[in-house]
């Protein structure tokens, strides 16, 4: 397992501390998350690898607090990820790349620490779709980085990067559900993202992932190859 250091360390103890003290999840990982960057990035800087380097750091952090503190892994990466958008949102153009960094650090995390991987990948995206709302990054793209990145984080993990692909199509529909947008758009392009992401991964991958997020999920029909 990764050792966390720096902001990682400072993002654990504080989500720690703020869960045992409130036992709320979401607004104490959002809240950290998002200021946490705010303050990094204005210290480092936010080209290139400082900015995905931060992402990272955090993500990690936000789930070993969360963990250490019995809280839900998957709430905490839905506030990760919505934390990581408003943290981030100063940074010109720097949206899907935070999206992709955090979204596959929290997968990848949520398994080490022996976490549900596909119950954080559904979280997470549904967070990038409600993040992006709330920041004006376009929802179709937000989704698409998220559910690659979720596969991404799986492989990494050495987790089944198909159920993590399905996973992260629930996590669309549900975003897409409670923002009242059409469930079936969203779902498209969260399984293009996922087929994309298993595409780099190559071999047996991207057959698994196609069959896993086609069909009906959620109670929505989706059809990936409609979005490829």
């Amino acid at each position: 397992m990764r050792q966390l250091q720096g902001i990682g360390n400072v993002v654990r103890n504080s989500v720690v501390g703020t869960v045992r003290g409130t036992g709320e999840v979401l607004q104490a990982v959002t809240e950290t998350v998002s200021n946490s960057l705010v303050v990094v990035l204005r210290g480092t800087g936010a080209v290139g690898g400082a900015l995905t380097g931060a992402v990272s750091d955090v993500a990690c952090g936000a789930i070993h607090g969360a963990a250490e503190a019995g809280g839900d892994l998957g709430t905490a990466a839905k506030g990760a990820v919505i934390g990581t958008l408003k943290g981030t949102q100063e940074v010109a153009g720097a949206s899907l790349e935070a999206i992709g960094s955090s979204v596959e650090n929290l997968v990848r995390t949520t398994a080490e620490v022996g976490g549900d991987a596909g119950g954080a990948a559904r979280r997470a995206v549904e967070g990038a779709l409600l993040g992006a709302n709330e920041v004006g990054v376009n929802a179709l793209d937000a989704v698409a980085a998220a559910a690659g990145a979720a596969v991404r984080g799986a492989s990494r993990a050495g987790t089944d990067v198909a159920h993590a692909a399905k996973n992260a199509v629930e996590g669309a529909i549900w975003g897409a559900k409670d923002l009242g947008v059409d469930a079936g758009e969203v779902a498209v392009a969260a399984a293009s993202g996922a087929i994309r992401a298993a595409g780099d991964i190559g071999g047996a991958a991207v057959e698994e992932v196609r069959r896993a997020v086609t069909g009906v999920i959620a109670g929505v029909p989706v059809s990936a190859a409609a979005g490829q």
